[in-house]
């Protein structure tokens, strides 16, 4: 055990919690929304549309997401009349993700796929994937077989938006030790993040520690680590054009007109596919 989790158990300790632990590991998925309730999928998906306005030449009727979570962006934008296909390889953020379209009563496609091998009969107006979906790509393989299995997916022209973690910002700021504390519905989550940084092969490793508290009693304890993936925007940008995209810019996440610096972690591409469809 960590010494920051060592802390956090002692504090609750100190706080009369009593400790039930379950030992349940790689289930963040389950409290997901908990956790991201405070992410404003409304403001991004105004931002999504301000990139289309922008740079599509075309009137974008049909969005693809990759890597769709629990629909986060799915509601918003089908509400707002776009014929919407999200998947992602969690299950678990699929099912969570049909329960709330039928909840709001939205008609939206989810499915169980990968980036890389998905396969669809229809191609896109635009694809997205957003909240660093790419990061979690982590070899170069990889990379390439989703960009183009993506670019297989869309219509000549049409955008791919996604948002990863810049390399300068990473190598210059450090990844560093955070704590998030999120309640709903009687939920508490404490959740700790310590990074392990590997430098030379572009990757940080995040260990996520959970402690659940429902009734003054914690009823889960959740350990994963994620090994994400940081990229430097030339690298993007031949990325992109091997896969059949012509990068049009790169942009802090949220801000369309910024410049991208060593100061900003969260950055966004926005390309589009050219060539003969493979």
């Amino acid at each position: 055990m960590g010494k920051g989790r060592r802390e956090i158990i002692q504090t609750l300790r100190k706080q009369g919690v009593v400790l039930i632990m379950t030992g349940v590991f790689g289930r963040y998925a389950e409290y997901y929304d908990i956790l991201y309730q405070d992410k404003d999928y409304e403001k991004e998906c105004d931002f999504l549309e301000e990139i289309f306005s922008k740079y599509s030449e075309k009137h974008v009727k049909s969005i693809l997401e990759g890597g769709c979570g629990t629909g986060g962006h799915a509601i918003p934008l089908a509400k707002r009349g776009y014929r919407y296909v999200g998947f992602d390889t969690s299950e678990i953020m699929i099912e969570r993700a049909k329960e709330k379209a039928r909840s709001s009563n939205i008609d939206v496609d989810f499915q169980v796929m990968d980036l890389r091998d998905f396969q669809l009969d229809e191609k896109f107006d635009a694809s997205i994937c957003m909240f660093a979906v790419i990061d979690y790509i982590t070899e170069t393989e990889d990379v390439l077989k989703a960009l183009r299995n993506i670019r297989r997916h869309l219509k000549e022209n049409s955008l791919f938006v996604f948002d990863f973690w810049n390399g300068l910002a990473v190598l210059r700021i450090l990844p560093s030790v955070r704590v998030k504390i999120m309640e709903d519905e009687g939920i508490k989550i404490i959740r700790t993040v310590e990074p392990e940084l590997d430098a030379f092969n572009h990757i940080s490793k995040s260990h996520y520690k959970m402690i659940v508290i429902k009734n003054g009693k914690v009823i889960d304890e959740i350990e994963e680590t994620h090994v994400i993936r940081f990229y430097f925007p030339q690298e993007i940008k031949h990325y992109l054009e091997e896969a059949g995209f012509e990068l049009l810019n790169i942009c802090p996440f949220m801000d369309l007109n910024g410049k991208v610096n060593e100061n900003i972690w969260n950055i966004v591409a926005i390309a589009k596919a050219v060539g003969e469809e493979e």
